[in-house]
């Protein structure tokens, strides 16, 4: 009788996208899971402000609006303290922060404490992207990159759309739940990186002061001079703004063509559907490609899946359209910020993805406001067919950065020497 397939042939695709990356990348990949997986609140939190406290929708804006602004503040931020003091102890006091502001939410009932607290929360929650972005730069060699962001991308959306489910059994028995729930699945994170990962900041190269005097080593100067990623940055804000139209703009323009709150669930829901089952095998296929050439797929199939959100007349086609985008999101996300890590020197890689983040945090708050003026004012096929314009746009872009550095992102070039890690624990 002829032996039994072990594991190994039984599952060689998921065997090639997740094998052989660091112990200590598993451990930040399970406490990203388990962080995600209790994240109730900014999921609920509107509905909790108004259904439950009976505060306006305009309330609801505010708090959500400065939780946001916190949060781009922060990105900054929290990189800087993470190249300069480390990513671990800026990782651990932000995740500690964000515990104490979760649960402090929740018993609040003054309007000015509540958007003060919102605030904080913000600032403390957001602080932890940079960081942990560094510390998978910091521990997985370049050219297997894309796919541990992509890995810690798939993680973020299975517990996404888990503590989505599970947050709404919770509030029934009490929105109180769901605050000091989200704030102990924190404290499960912040413990296991405190007892499973190591600090990773490399040490600063010895020529850094001067070159950039003691200001430069840590602050953001060097930075926001760096062309070449600031032009990524610049790209990834108007891709991000394009993504960011299925918050509010997709809801409102189903609306407008006679759609229901539930067509539009049930659309949406196929982005959460899609990440989860197609985020593997995308990584896998792409696992030898220019990071570049990956983001000009990316920027075409975000812009032209809701370019064709003009042509949608059924749920199907609502449905198709958004497939389309989710697998331009899918491929955006990880993508960028490898290319992100390529660009940055190793002794200021959490202010590199610090202003990343910054780009994605501003987009949230301009792209929702800028396609509900579009509406308003164009229509909502003119903000469509914009959306396909401006993933066309990006796409030459990241073409031009493809043609003027494409040494950079060659994946079989051999990494340059990287300085050693710090050694705290």
């Amino acid at each position: 009788m002829p032996a039994r397939p072990g594991p190994g042939r039984l599952f060689p695709a998921l065997r090639e996208a997740v094998g052989g990356l660091p112990r200590e990348f598993w451990w930040l990949w399970t406490s990203t899971l388990i962080n995600r997986l209790g994240g109730f609140v900014t999921t609920f939190l509107s509905l909790y402000l108004t259904a439950d406290q009976g505060f306006s929708a305009s309330f609801a804006g505010l708090v959500a609006a400065v939780y946001g602004l916190g949060g781009a503040v922060s990105a900054v931020l929290a990189g800087m303290l993470a190249d300069r003091f480390g990513r671990r102890p800026t990782l651990l006091i932000s995740q500690l922060a964000t515990a104490v502001a979760l649960a402090t939410l929740g018993v609040m009932q003054h309007p000015v404490a509540i958007v003060v607290v919102a605030t904080i929360l913000g600032l403390s929650a957001n602080a932890s992207r940079p960081c942990i972005q560094a510390v998978i730069a910091d521990l997985v060699p370049r050219a297997d990159q894309v796919r541990a962001f992509s890995l810690n991308y798939w993680a973020v959306n299975i517990g996404f759309a888990l503590a989505s489910a599970g947050a709404g059994l919770l509030a029934e028995r009490g929105y109180l739940l769901l605050f000091f729930g989200n704030a102990l699945s924190v404290l499960a994170c912040a413990l296991l990186i405190y007892l499973k990962v190591p600090e990773t900041r490399p040490a600063a190269p010895i020529e850094a002061p001067a070159r950039h005097g003691r200001a430069g080593r840590h602050g953001m100067g060097p930075v926001l001079r760096d062309g070449r990623f600031m032009a990524a940055v610049g790209l990834t804000f108007l891709l991000a703004m394009v993504l960011m139209q299925y918050t509010t703009s997709l809801p409102v323009s189903m609306g407008l063509n006679g759609f229901s709150s539930v067509d539009y669930g049930l659309a949406i829901s196929m982005n959460g559907l899609v990440v989860v089952l197609a985020t593997i095998p995308l990584t896998r296929a792409i696992k030898r490609r220019n990071p570049l050439d990956v983001l000009v797929v990316a920027a075409l199939l975000s812009g032209w899946g809701f370019g064709l959100t003009a042509l949608a007349d059924s749920v199907p086609l609502y449905i198709a359209t958004v497939c389309i985008w989710t697998v331009g999101e899918i491929l955006n996300s990880p993508t960028s910020m490898a290319v992100v890590a390529a660009l940055s020197p190793a002794h200021a890689r959490a202010r590199y993805q610090g202003m990343h983040t910054f780009a994605w945090s501003a987009a949230t708050f301009a792209g929702p406001l800028l396609g509900g003026l579009a509406i308003d004012h164009l229509g909502d096929d003119a903000l469509w067919y914009a959306c396909a314009v401006l993933g066309t746009v990006v796409a030459l872009g990241y073409r031009f950065l493809r043609a003027r550095f494409a040494p950079l992102f060659d994946t079989a070039r051999p990494e340059p020497a990287q300085p050693e890690p710090t050694t705290t624990a």
